[in-house]
């Protein structure tokens, strides 16, 4: 990520609060892991902790700004006997000059707990309309993120995870070609319209490399057609990752991870690992009296099925490849 250039305008600073009905601890924890931010935060696409130090830690977040995928370094200072974790961004993205901020958190007497969150942050003057552009996103971001903190937090107060709407799984097909060709098969969606036979359509959008928007038409083992739009971001050790935008009604989350990894036989253990939860209220729309338990193996038997097939493909590829 380069620096942003040009000139900066005013400071601006910002504040949104809510109340959550969960004890102090449970909500700090939430903000605290930023590697499980994807799983809490709409807007969160990836989250990596790069450093820790004490109190110090160094974090790379992907998250959606205004339908934009910016990526950026922040360091955080927490702090977790005031429940309070400050934040700078180190190197910001356009039309972003620089932004900080805190989360300030409080127990209120009926044990649930004051969320503050605050932005300070300067626009790049050289960029029209810079200073509107993030005020919008971070009032967006910032409220999406509240609500959904008080939904994560309320839930685990009254239960971890009770219905067990939660399940992550992984498909391994071991690869006797090039880890090279497997990650272009996998990177390169915008063949999967011609590769793989369970995909009907597809649309790429790259704007920024190894940032990539991808709509595409899947065909589930049942014969019914779901469209799906995802974030995939290609990471530096080779993972690609990605996050569902626009799911299948009966998920509220998927997350996905494509891994490559050698093998002390010379070849490649390709992974596909998805991370799902069900959406309990659409639970009918697999038939009257399906259960949660029953959603769960039928999203496992549809992602399985389908990812398996990509890495088949891509085993195909990758060996005729080596061959050639």
């Amino acid at each position: 990520m380069e620096p942003s250039t040009g000139g900066t305008a005013a400071a601006h600073h910002t504040e949104h609060r809510i109340e959550v009905a969960a004890p102090l601890d449970t909500v700090y924890g939430l903000v605290a892991d930023v590697t499980g931010w994807p799983r809490v935060f709409g807007p969160t696409i990836h989250a990596e902790q790069l450093e820790l130090d004490g109190g110090t830690e160094r974090i790379r977040l992907w998250a959606t700004a205004n339908g934009a995928v910016k990526t950026w370094v922040s360091r955080r200072e927490l702090d977790p006997g005031a429940h309070r974790i400050a934040f700078r961004q180190e190197v910001s993205q356009s039309p972003v000059a620089s932004m900080g901020g805190e989360w300030i958190l409080e127990a209120l007497p009926d044990g649930r707990t004051s969320v503050l969150l605050t932005h300070d942050y300067t626009a790049v003057d050289d960029v029209p309309d810079a200073e509107q552009w993030i005020a919008q996103a971070v009032d967006r971001n910032s409220n999406a993120e509240l609500a959904a903190l008080r939904g994560a937090a309320e839930g685990a107060a009254t239960a971890a995870d009770p219905e067990g709407l939660e399940l992550t799984f992984a498909d391994t097909v071991e690869i006797d070609g090039p880890a090279e060709a497997v990650r272009e098969f996998l990177y390169r969606a915008e063949e999967w319209e011609k590769r793989l036979p369970h995909v009907s359509r597809v649309v790429l959008r790259e704007d920024t490399p190894g940032l990539q928007h991808l709509e595409m038409d899947t065909t589930a083992k049942d014969g019914s057609t779901h469209t799906t739009a995802s974030v995939r971001v290609a990471l530096a050790d080779g993972r690609l990752v990605y996050k569902q935008l626009v799911l299948p009604p009966l998920l509220s989350l998927h997350l996905g991870c494509w891994t490559l990894t050698p093998t002390p036989q010379g070849t490649v253990a390709a992974t596909s690992e998805h991370t799902i939860r069900i959406n309990p209220e659409r639970l009918a729309l697999l038939g009257e009296g399906t259960t949660v338990a029953d959603a769960k193996a039928y999203v496992r038997t549809a992602l399985g099925t389908n990812s398996t097939a990509t890495l088949r493909h891509a085993k195909a590829y990758a060996e005729g490849t080596a061959r050639d």
